[in-house]
């Protein structure tokens, strides 16, 4: 199976602190991969050096047969990499669909999306499609907070990403909410797009994800199935607990 991204020993540190060390991974084309860890681990860390928020001390991310070690944010979100954020960035004195809008910034010209009455449609089409068609003119700041993370990652679709990245996507929803995100994803996944989700969630990742990377300390200790992770010894003492302990998971 192909590979859409691709880390290689890539390596960061704030000040005198590794946070990320000598990590390689690969995120094979089509799975819906799950990067996991207890607090600290530096999963957060690997998103950013991937999205470009923070730039990689060494080593070399590729993401579509292209190397965007040093590419902006704005050219690889061209390239075909979205995200969604742990701590929801809409813009709250907007409406929710003008929020969603902007999912598409780097596909036209601001000027030519305030204008443009397709992208309106667009963007209530992704909304109705995630459940949310209820929504698109109340202004984000007067809904739950569960309903704006779900939002967030409409926004993110809105880019028309080939390699989706969501950052505890299921964090502050109830089991109603979650079950609507997680059909939502796996309809994405089905259109071709590719997951990458940091989730402390276990339930949400084993019905979710075929594919799970694990970090602890910045350092990558497992690769492998959902299933193979829980067999783990590593990652049973590092992360998930013992066998009997498995069921509920962690906070990540």
């Amino acid at each position: 199976m192909s590979k859409v991204i691709e880390l290689t020993g890539v390596s960061k540190s704030f000040g005198g602190l590794k946070v990320i060390d000598d990590v390689s991974f690969a995120v094979p084309k089509g799975s819906r991969t799950a990067l996991i860890g207890p607090n600290g681990a530096g999963k957060s860390t690997v998103f950013n050096l991937i999205s470009g928020v923070y730039p990689i001390d060494t080593g070399r991310i590729n993401a579509l047969d292209q190397d965007i070690t040093h590419m902006s944010v704005a050219h690889r979100v061209a390239h075909g990499v979205a995200r969604s954020f742990q701590n929801i960035r809409l813009m709250p004195h907007l409406s929710t669909v003008e929020n969603v809008m902007l999912g598409e910034h780097h596909l036209s010209s601001p000027w030519a999306l305030a204008r443009g009455a397709r992208a309106s449609e667009r963007a209530r089409a992704a909304l109705a499609d995630a459940g949310l068609g209820t929504y698109p003119g109340q202004v984000v700041a007067d809904l739950p907070y569960g309903i704006q993370k779900r939002i967030e990652v409409v926004r993110a679709i809105m880019a028309q990403p080939q390699i989706l990245l969501l950052d505890e996507p299921a964090a502050g929803l109830n089991h109603v909410e979650t079950d609507e995100l997680r059909r939502l994803l796996e309809r994405l996944s089905e259109r071709g797009i590719t997951l990458l989700v940091v989730e402390h969630d276990m339930p949400f990742v084993r019905t979710l994800c075929n594919h799970v990377v694990v970090l602890n300390f910045g350092k990558k200790i497992f690769e492998g199935t959902p299933e193979a992770v829980h067999r783990d010894p590593g990652v049973l003492e590092a992360y998930l607990g013992t066998p009997a302990r498995t069921g509920g998971g962690h906070a990540a």
